[in-house]
């Protein structure tokens, strides 16, 4: 099974190559085989593309524009259902494929925290190896919050003057005292 994408080599629109860039670089990056079909050049795929998309998937004036993308002679999509499978990483069942061997299927966020004894992944640890991993972490997160909004002050300086508004100053004011420095003078 060869899937096939009707692209216009010679598309005026920039919209239009760059969604067939993006179709066509995905399945190479991918190592998805597939067959470019010229419309622009090529009478015969031009109308072959035009009257093997269905009906309901035409635009109002019933010429579809490239990319369309199909499994053989099976209907896959346009640019847009192609990318919607590809966000929800259901490529593959879009194109009509099977996944590749050693593939990740994409599991719900239900199914991927739960355990096999029905407990959630993440809740309530019990053990004092556990415990005592957590007050670390803890600890590390603290320090790396108070560099990075030591850091990130500079940045959301130059943010407010950029018209980002009053409250974006009251927040800046709200960071600055908490750096470790300030507390120590509250004191």
């Amino acid at each position: 099974m060869v899937i096939k994408v009707f692209v216009a080599t010679s598309s005026g629109s920039i919209a239009i190559r760059k969604k067939q860039q993006e179709v066509v670089g995905f399945l190479e990056a991918n190592k998805i085989d597939f067959k470019e079909l010229d419309i622009a050049g090529d009478e015969d795929n031009r109308r072959w593309m035009r009257e093997n998309v269905p009906g309901e998937k035409k635009p109002q004036n019933g010429i579809p524009l490239p990319p369309q993308i199909f499994n053989e002679e099976q209907y896959c999509g346009d640019f847009d259902s192609f990318f919607s499978a590809k966000e929800e990483n259901i490529i593959y069942s879009f194109l009509g494929l099977a996944p590749p061997p050693g593939s990740k299927v994409a599991k719900s966020p239900e199914e991927a925290s739960s355990l096999p004894n029905g407990d959630v992944a993440g809740e309530a640890e019990s053990s004092a190896e556990g415990t005592e991993k957590a007050e670390e972490t803890g600890e590390n997160e603290v320090q790396k919050e108070s560099s990075e909004e030591v850091g990130d002050l500079p940045e959301s300086q130059e943010k407010s003057k950029e018209d980002v508004g009053e409250e974006a100053a009251e927040e800046e004011a709200g960071l600055g005292e908490e750096e470790p420095g300030d507390q120590a003078e509250d004191s």
